[in-house]
This record gives structure tokens, C-alpha cells and sequence, in this order.
């Protein structure tokens, strides 16, 4: 019963939780208070190793609390069921889009698509920001970033390399 309980509750997170996997608190929030599977400590605890490991953040979280609920296979269903919305909506997605790729709706929608992702992406940097925002050295470092950005024009993976060795040099110090 655990299993099927699990495959719904995470079935749920995958088809209404847009926005990314910080998207999933809530939904795993509720599972924390409603089913009691894992306290409000643990769900802090698991989202920041999460944050922190390979992979997206919500199937990270959905692994460790189906791990935490019902082991292994826990783990396996919180995954497969978290991911499964996702999975079908793509297929239907990308086949309709293959079917009317020329129609000036489907255009003008992705077109408007654009500058709503880059609205969630600046949302969600203002909010992980705010806190930083104390730290004279930590707005320094936002500053410079911002700036190399702007003018070398490298990819992302060059700024997160960058990035994680100014943090740890940051540390050391």
C-alpha cells in the first residue's frame, strides 16, 4: 500500500509542480506534515544535500524521501512516478510540435515563452540572492560575475567551474 501511496503522492509532484525542482518544496512539505514520512527538518536537510549533488533537485529529493519512506524500491517508485508526467507530457508535446511547428500561433506562443523562463530564472536567482545581500564580500563576487558575464560571453559550465573554485578559495580563507 506504501508503494502505491508513494507512486501517487510523487505522480502529483511531477504533473503540477512547474518551475523546476525547488518547485517540489511545497508539494514535499505537505507530504512531510500530512503523511508524516519524514519531519520538516529532514525535507531542509534533504533538499540541501540535493542542491548540492548531481542531478536535478526534485528527483534528488523524490529518491532520498522514497528511500527514507520505503528503501530501495521506495526510492525507485518516488523517481519513476516524479518523473513520468514529465516524460509523457514531452512525448505529446513534441509531437504536436512536429505536427504544427509552422503554424504562426505555435510561433508567437514560444516566442512568448522566452522572456516568462528568463522571469522565472531571475525570480528564482533574486530569491537565493536576498540573503547574500549582508555579505559585502558576497556582493562583490555577484558583481564581478555579472560583469566577466558580460563581457567574455562563456558558457555556463566556465562560470560554475569559476564559481565553485572562488567558493572554495572563499572558504579556505
Amino acid at each position: 500500500m506504501i508503494y502505491l501511496l508513494l507512486a501517487y503522492e510523487f505522480f502529483k509532484i511531477g504533473l503540477f509542480s512547474f518551475g523546476g525542482g525547488y518547485a517540489t518544496i511545497p508539494f514535499l512539505y505537505h507530504i512531510a506534515i500530512h503523511h508524516g514520512w519524514y519531519t520538516v527538518r529532514e525535507l531542509t536537510n534533504m533538499t540541501a544535500v540535493a542542491s548540492i549533488t548531481p542531478g536535478p533537485v526534485g528527483i534528488n529529493v523524490a529518491t532520498y524521501a522514497g528511500i527514507k519512506t520505503a528503501g530501495i524500491v521506495g526510492a525507485l517508485v518516488a523517481t519513476m512516478f516524479e518523473i513520468l508526467p514529465s516524460f509523457i507530457l514531452v512525448i505529446i508535446v513534441s509531437k504536436l510540435l512536429r505536427k504544427y511547428s509552422d503554424n504562426f500561433y505555435v510561433k508567437a506562443l514560444l516566442e512568448t515563452l522566452k522572456p516568462i523562463g528568463c522571469a522565472l530564472m531571475t525570480s528564482v536567482a533574486v530569491g537565493l540572492i536576498k540573503p547574500e545581500l549582508g555579505d559585502l564580500k558576497g556582493l562583490v563576487l555577484l558583481f564581478a560575475f555579472l560583469l566577466l558575464s558580460v563581457k567574455s560571453k562563456k558558457g555556463p559550465l566556465f562560470y560554475m567551474l569559476i564559481g565553485g573554485l572562488v567558493g572554495v578559495v572563499r572558504v579556505l580563507i
